[in-house]
């Protein structure tokens, strides 16, 4: 026994010798193991033996970085924007910026700051990293010698949260948070106009875009309530249909037809449809186009959530008519090709663009002719399928009035006398909502202008009947020439047994000398 007695302190030379006795046999075994197991074994033992040894922790911690290989990570974008909305007092550090056509200062946190936030009871701790990396340009990997360091950041999201959280979390919270970025990033989406690439060439066919900044919404179109009423639901129900579009075999898209006088508000109602859907808008102008092919490489590059508007269908390009069956002859076909060879752009190709198989090249997509006459369209533009709705732009009438004096000059119906007068009038007269803008426009003073506007009804009302009394005349002056038409023939007509066998005889003579020809 190295100690008499439990009760006795032991000396220091005694736990000297105890110490280097317990040394040697460590180092003993050290170089035992070192000798005899090989190294992959020594570091799995000592990974498992720590493992054994670390105090458990009920955190598991998620790492959101910002890019995966050459992409962007969904997560972390929705993520950054999702916590802009979270931020509280607490926090000391945040960035803000904002650039043009923006409607709202963007928020981000700073590189360490912490956040914390709640999900159906529980706590979740969010915590922002910019870490500095470096590394070899792949050019110095051959060339040692003169190595250059390349510093970059890395910067990524770690959210922090009970373990037992974890199948909610994954299910359940980070869709959330997709989703209300989403939403957010709908409401502050800067709507572009798309028109064709002036520098359009044969081999790249592209989009320009600026911004849409058209002020025009559902409220300040001047337009029946019922007919609005219409199309807002119609494209309600269109934007939720997605998995009944799929399921019955269709392709996401829904085409309107807009036709009507000029003046009617056919691109206010576009520009209306646009705002209401936050959808960019396509501007095709089949003029700029020059083959199918090309029609069907911007289709490619137009993207999902859109507004695809041709306007004045009738006469923006002159389509070839179609050929069927045996009729389609080789010198047709040789009409319709370019000086390359190759085929035109077609009323076929644009049929296929609309409703064949290259339009389901994409998803949520509206398609919009305009045209000032609806009856000059071919019957294939206008079949169901692909012009869903026909949307009769007509001319103002009292309802459209009431909202451009409202929107013109801020007064209503209730508190003026011109317009029980005004009510009376413009039911009778062809008047374009444009035309009535324009005489909105001109005085500043409202009731100067419903006066000047009034006068303006009434004479179109003259106007009219002067025309409508003038038609009338006319009319019976062709009633009266008819008359005495028909009674001139019957006059001819006693005499007309005498001269039988003259105009036969004639006749006669006119056949034989044909034929001798």
């Amino acid at each position: 026994m190295m100690f008499s007695s439990p009760r006795e302190m032991p000396s220091p030379s005694s736990i000297f010798s105890a110490y280097a006795s317990m040394t040697a046999s460590i180092m003993l075994l050290r170089s035992m193991a070192q000798e005899l197991i090989p190294q992959p074994i020594r570091g799995y033992l000592f990974n498992a033996f720590r493992y054994l040894i670390k105090p458990r922790s009920p955190t598991l911690t998620l790492i959101i970085e910002e890019s995966t290989g050459i992409t962007r990570n969904q997560v972390y974008d929705a993520a950054e924007s999702y916590l802009s909305t979270r931020v509280t007092p607490e926090n000391e550090r945040l960035k803000v910026s904002k650039v043009p056509k923006e409607k709202k200062l963007t928020i981000r946190l700073e590189k360490g700051e912490k956040l914390t936030d709640t999900y159906n009871g529980f706590t979740l701790k969010w915590r922002f990293i910019c870490a500095e990396t470096e590394k070899n340009s792949a050019n110095d990997i051959h060339n040692s010698n003169n190595s250059i360091s390349v510093r970059s950041e890395k910067r990524y999201f770690e959210l922090s949260f009970h373990k037992k959280y974890k199948e909610i979390v994954l299910d359940s919270y980070l869709p959330f948070i997709l989703e209300k970025a989403e939403e957010m990033k709908d409401e502050e989406r800067v709507l572009k106009m798309h028109t064709l690439n002036t520098a359009y060439c044969y081999s790249s066919v592209k989009w320009d875009s600026i911004n849409l900044e058209h002020p025009s919404t559902f409220e300040t179109l001047a337009m029946e309530p019922e007919m609005k009423n219409a199309i807002i639901e119609d494209l309600n129900m269109f934007v939720k249909r997605k998995d009944f579009y799929k399921k019955v075999g269709r392709a996401w898209k829904r085409g309107y037809l807009l036709y009507g006088p000029p003046g009617t508000g056919k691109s206010s109602l576009i520009a209306a449809m646009a705002n209401y859907l936050k959808f960019d808008i396509f501007d095709l102008q089949l003029g700029n186009i020059v083959r199918d092919s090309d029609l069907r490489k911007l289709l490619l590059a137009t993207a999902n959530r859109s507004i695809l508007v041709i306007e004045d269908i009738d006469c923006s390009v002159d389509l070839p008519e179609r050929r069927h069956g045996e009729g389609r002859k080789q010198n047709d076909i040789q009409a319709h090709l370019d000086s390359d060879g190759w085929m035109q752009l077609t009323l076929s190709g644009l049929l296929n663009f609309i409703d064949g198989l290259w339009s389901s090249c994409g998803d949520e997509r509206i398609i919009i002719f305009t045209t000032n006459h609806k009856e000059r369209l071919d019957p294939a533009l206008l079949r169901p399928g692909r012009m869903d709705m026909h949307i009769h732009m007509s001319y103002c009438s009292y309802e459209g009035f009431k909202i451009l004096a409202s929107n013109y000059l801020d007064i209503s119906h209730d508190n003026n006398p011109y317009f029980g007068e005004i009510e009376g009038l413009i039911e009778d007269i062809q008047i374009t909502p444009a035309q009535v803008a324009e005489e909105l426009m001109k005085n500043e003073d409202a009731d100067a202008t419903l006066e000047g506007f009034v006068k303006l009804l009434k004479r179109k009302k003259m106007e009219g009947d002067v025309c409508e009394n003038n038609n009338k005349r006319e009319n019976q002056e062709k009633q009266c020439k008819k008359r005495k038409v028909s009674c001139k023939q019957k006059i001819g007509g006693r005499n007309s047994k005498s001269n039988v066998g003259v105009t036969q005889r004639r006749t006669r003579g006119i056949i034989k000398r044909g034929s001798s020809l």
